[in-house]
């Protein structure tokens, strides 16, 4: 299927301006220009009961938090929400517009860091960023009126990467088990070459380079690009993991790579929806205020997450 003419019209746009990709851009340059992106395609940001701003111990030092409260009801159901940008654009502020529209479809707290990015902070920071924030939630339930049997995990691009690598961790320390993931065209593998990575080059959309250049600032010399924290699809053992929901887009380098993982997920004995969104880019999930399909997507999420909370 053609781009969709919503997605279309946005590609079209970016090459009337000659807007160069971000993967072109000094840090500081794509940073901003990403925020403004999303900001502009986003819509206008619900309002909540309460939004608050707060600070937790991570494994390298103080991490930033922002948590999105629905309604005064307590405890709630949590959604810990890991950004996307691939691991070295994207903050607290790209997600926002998505938290409140979650909390507010989900019926439930949505928790939001500000993991550390790459390059000065490579792989494996965010990873275990995430998933002190994941512990953190769960440790401080009482206080922020979540219920610590009910949280999940989730997030777009590096997110659901971040967000599948943090079931794996919390799958080995058994501490904090998350009830359900949400995984939104996630990177799955590192070292892909399969049809859509060779197929999607063009220059105004997110293609194989963009993936290429977050790839080399997040993971440094000598890293390993098949460790399951950096690559889910590569880990051995998949059984065990919560029930996911795999959101993919039709034209993006990413979409097989998250269509395996949920069918190696499935083999494994884990529940999974996999819903491929046809005529989609990579990044329509956040584009709530200019592509119908993005409204579409995050009540599809929303679902989603009642179910794994309503089933646990």
């Amino acid at each position: 299927m053609a781009l969709h003419p919503q997605i279309l019209a946005q590609r079209e746009l970016r090459a009337r301006r000659a807007e160069p990709p971000l993967y072109t851009l000094s840090l500081a340059d794509a940073r901003a220009a990403d925020l403004a992106a999303i900001r502009a395609a986003g819509g206008s940001p619900r309002p909540l009961y309460e939004v608050t701003e707060r600070r937790l111990d991570g494994p390298g030092g103080e991490l930033s938090a922002r948590v999105y409260r629905p309604s005064g009801e307590r405890p709630l159901p949590a959604l810990l929400y890991y950004f996307g940008g691939g691991w070295t654009l994207g903050s607290i502020d790209t997600a926002d517009v998505l938290c409140r529209t979650l909390a507010e479809e989900a019926g439930c707290l949505v928790v939001t860091v500000g993991y550390r990015l790459a390059p000065e902070h490579p792989f494996p920071a965010a990873v275990h960023d995430c998933h002190a924030a994941l512990r953190w939630v769960a440790a401080n339930a009482a206080e922020l009126g979540a219920d610590p049997a009910r949280l999940a995990v989730g997030g777009d691009s590096a997110g659901g990467n971040l967000a599948a690598a943090v079931t794996l961790l919390a799958r080995a320390a058994g501490d904090v088990v998350p009830v359900g993931q949400l995984l939104v065209y996630p990177n799955t593998d590192q070292l892909a070459e399969d049809g859509s990575m060779r197929d999607n080059t063009d220059p105004w959309l997110f293609n194989r380079h963009s993936v290429a250049w977050y790839a080399r600032h997040y993971l440094p010399p000598g890293a390993d690009a098949a460790d399951p924290l950096a690559s889910p699809l590569r880990a051995a053992d998949l059984s065990g993991l919560p029930p996911a929901l795999v959101i993919t887009a039709e034209h993006d380098p990413l979409r097989d790579q998250g269509e395996a993982y949920a069918r190696r997920l499935a083999e494994a004995g884990v529940p999974v929806e996999l819903t491929r969104y046809p005529g989609m880019a990579h990044g329509f999930f956040a584009m709530g205020g200019t592509v119908d399909a993005a409204t579409t997507a995050t009540r599809q999420a929303a679902r989603h997450l009642r179910e794994c909370f309503t089933a646990s």
